[in-house]
C-alpha cells in the first residue's frame, strides 16, 4: 500500500473500494472481500443507503478499527440537521469517521460544513473534505472555514484529468480523490491502445494500468466492484511503476470529457431527496 499525508497530518491509503450503487448485501460482501485482500480504505455515503452493511463488514473482518480508513459523505437534505453526524456514526456502528465529506454543493452546504467542523473538533471525525465542488465553490469554503478541507472527491480519469483544478488544489494542500477512476467503465477508454501496450509490458490489465497512473499522478482511487476477482485486481497496483514517458503519454490523452455533469435543477432536487437511511438493512 502507498499512502498520502493529508494537510492535517492524517495518513490516508491511496487505493480503496467504493460502494456506490451496491445494495446493502452486495456492499457487505464486497467490503469484507476487499478487507481480506488487504484494502484498508472504504468509501460510502448516506445516499448509498449501505452504511450499516459497511459497518457490519468492518466488524466481520476481525480487523481493529484503527486499521481501517473509513470515509462517508453527508447528503444535502441532512446539512441542517444537528444530529446528522451522530446518526451516521450509529449506522456505521463506529465511534469515529476517518474522513467525512460534503456530498454535493447543494442546499445549505455551509451549514453542513460547519457541522463537520464541530464533529472534527469533538474528535468524531479525523478529517473533512468536499465532493463534487468546483473551484469557485471550494474558494467559498476556504474563505469561511475554520478547518481546511483535506480532500476533494470528484470525477477524474485519463479522459478528464482536471489539470487546472489539481494545480489550484495543490497550492491549497488539498488532495484529489477520483471517483469514476476508470471512466465509468467506458470501453473506449479502457481499451485505449496505449493501455493495452502497457498492460502487456507489465503483465497487468488495462484497468490496473489506469489505476496505477492515478496513484503516480497523486489521485486517491476508489473503484467499486462486486466481483471478487476485480476487487483483488484493483488492489494489485503496488508492484510496478510507470515511467515518466509513459505518464506523459497518458497525460496527453486528456479530452476534458466528463461522464457526470451536475445542473442547478439536479442540485435542487438533491436538497429535497431524503435517502431512506433509517430503514436500511
Amino acid at each position: 500500500m502507498e499512502y498520502t499525508t493529508l494537510n492535517n497530518g492524517v495518513k490516508m491509503p491511496m487505493a480503496g473500494i467504493g460502494t456506490f450503487l451496491l445494495s446493502p448485501d452486495e456492499a457487505e460482501v464486497s467490503v469484507l472481500s476487499a478487507l481480506q485482500c488487504g484494502y484498508r480504505l472504504i468509501d460510502t455515503a448516506n445516499a448509498y443507503v449501505n452504511e450499516k452493511a459497511v459497518g457490519r463488514a468492518m466488524k466481520k473482518s476481525g480487523l481493529e478499527r484503527k486499521e481501517i480508513f473509513l470515509e462517508t459523505k453527508l447528503w444535502p437534505s441532512f446539512y441542517e440537521q444537528d444530529d446528522a453526524v451522530e446518526k451516521t456514526l450509529e449506522r456505521l456502528d463506529t465511534d469515529y469517521i476517518d474522513l467525512l465529506l460534503i456530498h454535493q454543493p447543494a442546499g445549505n452546504y455551509v451549514a453542513g460544513y460547519r457541522q463537520m467542523e464541530k464533529s472534527y473538533k469533538e474528535g468524531k471525525v479525523k478529517a473533512i473534505g468536499l465532493s463534487n465542488f468546483n473551484e469557485e465553490q471550494i474558494r467559498e469554503i476556504l474563505s469561511i472555514c475554520e478547518i481546511k478541507p483535506a480532500i476533494l472527491q470528484t470525477e477524474v480519469h485519463p479522459y478528464s484529468q482536471e489539470k487546472a483544478l489539481k494545480e489550484f488544489l495543490g497550492k491549497e494542500d488539498i488532495v484529489i480523490q477520483a471517483w469514476y477512476p476508470l471512466g465509468h467503465g467506458d470501453e473506449a477508454l479502457i481499451h485505449e491502445p496505449l493501455f493495452a501496450e502497457l498492460a502487456k509490458k507489465y503483465g497487468k490489465s488495462n484497468a490496473q494500468i489506469i489505476l496505477r497512473w492515478h496513484i503516480q499522478d497523486g489521485n486517491i482511487v476508489i473503484p467499486g466492484s462486486k466481483n471478487p476477482a476485480h476487487i483483488r485486481d484493483n488492489f494489485n497496483l503496488f508492484d510496478f511503476a510507470l515511467t515518466d514517458n509513459e505518464m506523459a503519454q497518458i497525460a496527453a490523452m486528456d479530452k476534458q470529457k466528463r461522464y457526470y455533469t451536475s445542473t442547478p435543477e439536479m442540485l435542487n432536487s438533491y436538497v429535497k431527496m431524503v435517502p431512506p437511511v433509517d430503514t436500511q438493512k
